[in-house]
This record gives structure tokens, C-alpha cells and sequence, in this order.
């Protein structure tokens, strides 16, 4: 599994259910790395999509504790067996982890890869992931150059597990 995330400055990622920016070729980065995988996400980031429905052209796992949930274009699982039994049944680099926050700062560590949109700013989250330059057990395996767009600058880093 590897894992994909649009983070500021202090490893914030969201905001009042959202996102922190609207950065276009984010989302072109985010749609290359997840268009025909499988992406998992927990109910709150499944429900910030538009028409709070799985994304179109993907397998979409959802994780949430509520047995009778169920949504449009979604595996739905409740527990984390069933969600490891659900995405064994894919090999491991065609499945990403999507968010939200606790699901990222749960599971990052089981990634093989976390491919991180990096804003060199400091955006007024209220949802923070661990700050994988701190975490041993991963380093930087590449780096973009620096991009700006409307008005902020970022680059697309991604780290291996060591």
C-alpha cells in the first residue's frame, strides 16, 4: 500500500472537512497516481467528495464503524480485518491511501511510499498527519522542483520506506 496527501508547512492536510488548497496540478498529480488503483479513505473523507460518492475509474474502499452505511461506487468495511482482507485481495502498489487523518496516521506506517504534495506555507488546519521528515523509518526518494500556483508554492516529494 503507499499513500498519497497535500500537507502545509505544519503537516496540515485539512480544514473544516475540506481541503487546504485548491491547487490544479495537485489534483492532475493525485488523479495520475490514483486513476485505475484502489484508493482507501474513511467515511469523513469519502463524504468531503463531491456527491459524497466513490471517485470514478477506481476501486474505492471505505472504512467506517456504521454497518448500515453504504454509498454510491464504494466497498463499504467495518473494522480493520476486514479492510486488511478486503485490500489483500490487490497487490500492494495498486492500492493508496487517501485520508483522512486518522486513517493516515494509523496505517502510514504499513506504506511502502507516501507521496506528499508539500505547501511551503502554513494554510490554518485543523486536521495534522505525523511528520514523515521526523519518522526514521523513511527518507526522501525524490523531489520536484518547486511549483507555485495561485499564489503558493509546494513540490511533490516522495518517500520509500527504508
Amino acid at each position: 500500500m503507499d499513500l498519497i496527501v497535500a500537507a502545509d508547512k505544519n503537516w496540515g492536510i485539512g480544514k473544516d472537512g475540506g481541503l487546504l488548497a485548491d491547487l490544479p496540478t495537485d489534483m492532475k498529480y493525485f488523479r495520475e497516481h490514483t486513476t485505475g488503483k484502489v484508493v482507501v479513505m474513511g467515511r469523513k473523507t469519502l463524504e468531503s467528495l463531491p456527491g459524497k460518492k466513490g471517485l470514478p475509474k477506481r476501486t474505492n474502499i471505505v472504512l467506517t464503524t456504521n454497518p448500515d452505511y453504504e454509498a454510491e461506487r464504494c466497498t463499504i468495511v467495518n473494522s480493520e480485518d476486514e479492510l486488511f482482507e478486503e485490500i489483500s485481495k490487490y497487490e500492494p502498489e495498486e492500492v493508496m491511501l487517501m485520508g483522512g487523518g486518522a486513517m493516515y496516521n494509523k496505517y502510514y506506517k504499513l506504506c511502502d511510499k507516501l507521496y506528499v504534495t508539500k505547501i511551503d506555507a502554513v494554510l490554518g488546519a485543523d486536521t495534522f498527519i505525523a511528520n514523515f521528515d521526523e519518522d526514521p523509518d523513511f527518507e526522501v526518494a525524490s523531489e520536484s522542483e518547486p511549483i507555485t500556483e495561485n499564489g503558493l508554492t509546494f513540490k511533490f516529494v516522495v518517500y520509500k520506506k527504508k
